[in-house]
């Protein structure tokens, strides 16, 4: 089987035919934008918001504090999904996208303008909270169905050197965000870098933003993505139909990435965490370490989409799943082991992550029916993220604090076995993924 271009001779083609090449770049750039919100957030929870939002207690309980906020944008997010999800029926795709998408980069750019607690006191809080909870909400509106459409169009052959191509916007993103951190926190005092140092980046993300949506736009509205929608591949149908017939899948698909999900936050957002607190080294240093750790995740990524299609997508997220519970049981040696340990951790932590998160993404899109795809695999996406990743910077952070270095790696365990368990529960329906 070849690679085709999704179209239609009955279709009046205002646009020529859309390649999986193009879908793949659309499909990049949107998921870039995306988790580059999601880490100019994240970093600003460790090294802003403690100090400015909650200056009144400890930097322990400012940035548990701020981890706790940092959750609400999960929560919200499948709340996002339900709301734009009936915007798609009535309005178009587009409607649904631009509305989500301006949303989620006011929500960010707003963020930039946060009066601290000196300013308005527990307001500020409030307010971060509030745009904290847009930004989760308008997430929910950005499934535009490109990842989907891409799988529709992978070769038997290649389906899982297509799955990783959406994977690829959490490194790039990262990558980006931190360098800029790295940057402001370099060049300014650290009193410039709390008065409006930190605000740049949240600007950069809305600029980010707008780019992202002509590009989606720019596939999202072509005929043949048009003639994908209107068949039933790629409509959105009602949130509770879809739940009552797809259930099964849709909770498979939320358990199954649980192992990448939480080693996605184990080296990203806690071990900045960790090294900021408890350690006396510059975050600069750090966020230039997990840049290039980020890179070498990027080649791990792109290599799991050669590895799959030999061994299979269920198969590699199994034996990832065995190799994240193995470096769970020396990660936190290597965590508190200085900076050689601190990069080590990195490094390998990106590996295995590259290696499990490229596959990991719409692992069970295959199952559901064409009628439900397009919503079922939003929700499973949302709830994937909710319990693998929403709680995992509070949960592993106050448990570290509280019992050692050693819990967080209990934690890391727990999303494999996680993994693992719903592999083996749900044999039936993961065979779909090979």
């Amino acid at each position: 089987m070849t690679t085709q271009t999704v179209s239609d001779d009955s279709l009046p083609h205002t646009h020529h035919p859309v390649s999986p090449a193009e879908i793949a770049i659309g499909v990049v750039i949107g998921r870039t934008s995306e988790f580059f919100d999601f880490f100019v957030y994240a970093i600003a929870s460790v090294l802003v918001f403690p100090k400015l939002v909650f200056p009144y207690t400890d930097a322990l309980t400012g940035t548990l504090y701020s981890f706790a906020i940092f959750v609400l944008a999960f929560l919200a997010r499948p709340v996002g999904t339900v709301f734009f999800m009936a915007i798609d029926r009535a309005y178009g795709r587009g409607t649904k996208l631009t509305t989500a998408l301006f949303l989620l980069g006011g929500s960010t750019a707003a963020i930039a303008f946060l009066p601290g607690h000196a300013a308005i006191g527990h307001a500020s809080a409030i307010l971060l909270a509030v745009f904290r909870m847009g930004q989760g909400f308008a997430l929910g509106g950005t499934w535009d169905g490109l990842a989907s459409l891409l799988a529709l169009n992978a070769p038997q052959h290649k389906r899982g050197w297509f799955a990783m191509i959406p994977q690829l916007g959490a490194p790039l993103g990262l990558i980006v965000a931190s360098l800029l951190f790295a940057y402001f926190t370099t060049i300014l005092s650290s009193a410039d870098f709390l008065d409006w140092g930190w605000r740049y980046p949240f600007f950069v993300a809305f600029a980010i933003n707008v780019v992202a949506l002509f590009a989606r736009l720019r596939i999202v509205v072509t005929p043949e993505y048009t003639r994908l929608f209107e068949t039933g591949a790629l409509r959105p149908a009602p949130v509770g139909q879809t739940l009552r017939a797809e259930w099964r899948t849709i909770a498979t698909g939320a358990l199954a990435p649980l192992a990448s999900f939480a080693m996605f936050h184990m080296v990203t957002v806690f071990p900045l965490s960790w090294v900021f607190l408890f350690t006396p080294e510059r975050p600069a240093g750090f966020l230039v370490i997990e840049a290039v750790a980020a890179s070498l995740g990027v080649v791990a990524i792109v290599v799991s989409g050669r590895i799959a299609d030999r061994i299979g997508r269920r198969r590699l997220l199994g034996l990832s799943a065995v190799a994240i519970a193995v470096f769970s049981g020396f990660a936190p040696q290597l965590l508190d082991g200085g900076p050689i340990g601190e990069t080590v951790f990195m490094l390998l932590g990106f590996v295995l992550l590259g290696v499990s998160f490229g596959q990991s993404s719409g692992a069970l899109s295959s199952s559901f029916s064409p009628k439900h795809r397009y919503t079922g695999s939003a929700l499973t996406s949302d709830l994937a993220w909710l319990f693998g990743a929403g709680f995992a910077p509070l949960v592993a952070l106050l448990l570290s604090s509280q019992f050692g270095l050693a819990s967080s790696g209990a934690y890391l365990l727990s999303g494999a076995a996680a993994t693992l368990g719903a592999l083996w529960l749900n044999r039936e329906v993961a065979r779909t993924i090979e």
